[in-house]
């Protein structure tokens, strides 16, 4: 990038062309089917070096997706962009609320109401890494209900004590808490549906909200392999996403 310059009182940034982003990328190689692990790998530790960078700063970029990280002309470099959301961690005013980042790359911690650090940025990285390598959408949720049973499908229940202090944030925002302290100190799950009958949202209480072994993350890569993929490799990605996508960091 070129030193940033003054115009009409306005400080701007200048930066080298980058054509493509990730998104469309994935559209170019590997659409519905994901790209090869070795293009994957390549992208991963430029990212996790940008993370590093934004760390250093204590800024949160607050809406890494496919979309907002360019790719240049050679398709070899990547860079993040659109800072629109960012914050300083340090801030003293950033205040929770359930709808920061875009929805199928919002960390848990977010959509439960809670404090949230860079993690959430280190989230959408690993959500958008694995949405590179399948093709697919790893958490395609309609609301953020539907994020926490997908969350939890993949990733294993959360603990009672993070629902327990998600039921206490969204208490003092006046939200209607996703979970819901039962006998005995475990909590329901507070399922929304629409009627199929007459379309209208219902809640469906679930005891106990548990893995599917259908939906664990290895399985899903594992499905997504390609024949110049090693399966060993592909498990030690898998392990690698399992780490960044911690239900409570």
């Amino acid at each position: 990038s070129l030193p940033p310059l003054e115009y009409r009182n306005h400080t701007t940034l200048l930066f080298e062309h980058m054509p493509y982003n990730l998104r469309e990328t994935l559209s170019k190689f590997g659409k519905n089917v994901g790209i090869n692990l070795t293009a994957v790998r390549s992208y991963s530790k430029q990212l996790f070096r940008a993370l590093a960078h934004l760390a250093k700063h204590s800024i949160v970029h607050a809406d890494l997706k496919p979309d907002n990280i360019l790719v240049s002309a050679d398709f070899s470099t990547v860079k993040l962009c659109d800072f629109g959301s960012a914050f300083f961690e340090t801030d003293s005013d950033n205040v929770p609320t359930p709808y920061l980042v875009s929805r199928f790359y919002r960390a848990p911690e977010i959509i439960l109401g809670l404090d949230y650090t860079r993690a959430v940025d280190l989230w959408s990285i690993a959500v958008t890494l694995a949405e590179l390598f399948t093709g697919s959408v790893l958490f395609p949720g309609r609301t953020n209900n539907d994020m926490l049973k997908r969350f939890v499908d993949a990733m294993g229940p959360f603990s009672n004590k993070l629902m327990r202090r998600h039921c206490a944030s969204y208490g003092k925002m006046g939200l209607q808490a996703h979970f819901e302290a039962v006998p005995g100190g475990s909590y329901s799950f507070r399922r929304q549906e629409l009627d199929m009958v007459t379309g209208r949202p219902v809640v469906k209480i679930i005891p106990k909200l548990e893995a599917n072994p259908n939906k664990q993350l290895s399985r899903l890569l594992l499905k997504s392999r390609s024949g110049s993929d090693d399966r060993t490799d592909v498990l030690r990605f898998a392990d690698l996403l399992s780490k960044c996508l911690s239900l409570d960091p």
